[in-house]
């Protein structure tokens, strides 16, 4: 038995470069889908605004 060896595999630290850009990467999916929903905010904001200056809704303050 003392002849058969078994493969382990060998334990490396963290890969610096490979952790640089994972986290890039993660971080412009982020920041992607943060400003989406940014410009999608914008935009019902915008409408909302240009309905308002041409009249077709108003708003009705509560007493």
């Amino acid at each position: 038995m003392a002849g058969h060896r078994i493969a382990h595999a060998t334990l490396k630290g963290p890969s610096v470069v490979k952790e640089i850009v994972i986290a890039t990467v993660l971080g412009l999916a982020a920041g992607s889908l943060w400003k989406m929903h940014h410009w999608n905010e914008q935009r019902k904001v915008r409408s909302f605004y240009d309905l308002l200056e041409k009249g077709e809704i108003s708003l009705v303050a509560e007493e």
